[in-house]
């Protein structure tokens, strides 16, 4: 099979399946708190299985590269934290669509620690996706919903604080390059089990085996298996192909959204969730909104 192809396939399993990650937080019925120190420890072993398989364990870690993948486990897990807390105040398919917000945090991180320019069609993306934010937020929550209007808001803050802790995290990871990515993810979930082991609710365990079910998979699938699709893809994949397949994602979340829970978005939403995604799409993309003028040329060019 050719390589592109396969990263495709591998690509398009990872992002269908993240998709349907806010169903097994919400159906998991554990406080976030406990789904992310589940999800962090379960996906330990399966992370820690796989670098075992592929010979990754042997003389590649540093103090260096533990400290700097630690940092950024540390904005991981608050960015799951956010997040999954998110989807019980906004709706999965409103925290979803705010949360891909993330490729303009890091355009901010860029031009204010990294002195990268600015253009105008970075600045027509972020305005487009702001007006989309602004069309989410005035709208509010649907009636009938059974979220409360506060609560509504706080999601969407959240959800905005997921892709700035995201952000943060893709920072982190450019100082590691070069270090295998299932390595570095395998760093960050042993950070997470050790950040909140001590707030998770290890006295009292779920007594059912559904609920076990749900953070099991959370851990071994949402978080192992996507590990290693996604990471087996961007190495077979162009960066344009990367961007357009991530996409499935916020796809995916929405329909789940309204096929398990019946959440509906209003007009004024659908449109501004698309506004942030086609912006979202636009700036990962690269795609231009102004024609570059042709240079003029001098009277002496001129034969």
């Amino acid at each position: 099979m050719d390589s592109t192809v396969r990263g495709t396939i591998e690509m398009t399993a990872a992002m269908t399946i993240i998709g349907t990650i806010g169903w097994f937080v919400v159906m998991s019925d554990q406080p976030v708190m406990d789904v992310v120190f589940w999800r962090c420890a379960f996906g330990a072993v399966a992370l820690l299985i796989t670098c075992a398989a592929l010979g990754l364990l042997r003389g590649r870690l540093t103090l260096r590269i533990l400290a700097i993948a630690a940092l950024g486990g540390a904005a991981i897990v608050i960015n799951w934290l956010l997040l999954f807390s998110a989807f019980s105040r906004a709706s999965i398919s409103i925290a979803t669509a705010v949360y891909n917000t993330q490729p303009f945090m890091l355009v901010g991180f860029g031009a204010l620690f990294f002195g990268e320019r600015l253009t105008l069609t970075k600045l027509t993306w972020l305005g487009i996706a702001f007006a989309g934010m602004l069309l989410i937020v005035q709208t509010g929550p649907d009636a009938g919903s059974g979220i409360v209007g506060t609560d509504y808001v706080t999601g969407i803050v959240m959800a905005l604080g997921a892709a700035f802790f995201w952000a943060v995290a893709a920072i982190v990871a450019k100082k590691l390059k070069g270090t295998p990515p299932h390595l570095i993810a395998l760093i960050q979930v042993c950070v997470g089990v050790v950040m909140l082991a001590p707030f998770a609710n290890l006295s009292h365990l779920p007594a059912d085996t559904w609920s076990w079910a749900m953070l099991v998979t959370l851990g071994v699938v949402h978080t192992g298996l996507v590990y290693i699709l996604m990471y087996g893809a961007i190495q077979k994949l162009p960066t344009h192909l990367q961007g357009s397949l991530s996409f499935i994602y916020p796809v995916v979340a929405i329909l789940v959204d309204v096929i398990a829970f019946g959440h509906r978005l209003h007009p004024a939403q659908l449109v501004g969730a698309a506004a942030i995604l086609i912006a979202a799409a636009g700036m990962n993309l690269g795609w231009t909104l102004w024609k570059a003028k042709p240079p003029v040329e001098s009277p002496q060019a001129v034969k």
